[in-house]
């Protein structure tokens, strides 16, 4: 999902805050809550085609729960027009939805792919086993996965998702993952949805297997919330604040160059992970699952 740097230490996933002068975008504030403060939502398509909708909706850990389930029901209806204008039609019974939760689960700030996954309910066994219960759900036919990291399992997380898409064959796969920010203040305030796919683990310099439809052979939903910022970039972002002009002194740049081995989350990320992992399942089951139960 990582878009062209803005700088030589500027390293982000979001579109947002890499912007290039040929992407076109629109803005509008939507109200989810009567009362409640409004959400900016940014729809983009770059130069390549590929649309990103962006949600800025403030700190999630400030939320109510009846926040919470209105921003994921309007995360879930974006999540559906997007869906299906990858794949050509509606969504229904006969749609085969697959959710990859990227990232690792033992790794606070980068649990929000198995976190959501694990909160979600899949039905694709219902409709192997029990299709009345599931004709009665009226939902997609979803089915969920949490491939690990390498570091695990010794395997690339692209190809244990690609063999199970090889094996279920879903007419869209839904790849959750946390993501990397330029800016402090898009930690845990902002949401984005992708047709592109996503290149896990790019926003740190870590790059994997890209999940696109070139390389798993079907659509690609990239859905990510940043959780983290690259050391190196805050501290350019600093520097260029307080007047300072590139290119830094040399010194100066080896610091910055060896700076991007660390990444910088928020202390209180457990419950930003938390928070986001609720948030991002209530809004998969409602655009592909059972909803709320």
């Amino acid at each position: 999902m990582e878009k062209a740097l803005r700088g030589n230490y500027s390293r982000t996933d979001l579109a947002c805050e890499s912007r290039g002068p040929a992407d076109t975008c629109e803005e509008t504030v939507v109200y989810p809550v009567p009362g409640e403060e409004g959400i900016n939502v940014q729809r983009c398509l770059d130069a390549d085609g590929a649309r990103y909708t962006t949600f800025f909706c403030g700190r999630m850990t400030l939320m109510g729960e009846a926040m919470i389930s209105a921003f994921g029901k309007l995360l879930g209806n974006e999540m559906v027009k997007m869906a299906e204008g990858m794949i050509g039609g509606p969504l229904g019974g006969r749609t085969r939805v697959l959710v990859a939760g990227l990232g690792n689960p033992d790794m606070t700030a980068d649990a929000i792919g198995p976190g959501t996954v694990r909160r979600l309910t899949a039905t694709r066994h219902l409709k192997i086993y029990d299709e009345g219960m599931y004709q009665a759900l009226g939902c997609c036919e979803l089915a969920a996965m949490s491939p690990g990291v390498l570091g695990q399992t010794g395997i690339e997380s692209g190809e244990l998702v690609r063999g199970a898409v090889t094996h279920v064959k879903p007419h869209l796969l839904v790849a959750v993952d946390a993501l990397a920010a330029r800016s402090c203040d898009r930690l845990a305030a902002t949401v984005q949805l992708s047709d592109r796919g996503i290149s896990p683990g790019a926003g740190v310099g870590n790059f994997r297997l890209p999940m696109d439809h070139k390389t798993m052979g079907c659509p690609v939903l990239g859905v990510g919330v940043p959780t983290v910022v690259d050391s190196a970039t805050l501290i350019y972002d600093a520097l260029i604040q307080g007047g300072m002009k590139a290119p830094f002194p040399e010194g100066l740049t080896a610091v910055l160059e060896n700076g991007r081995s660390f990444v910088v989350s928020p202390k209180d990320s457990d419950c930003i992970t938390e928070i986001t992992c609720r948030l991002l399942a209530k809004a998969i089951d409602h655009a592909f699952g059972v909803g709320e139960l």
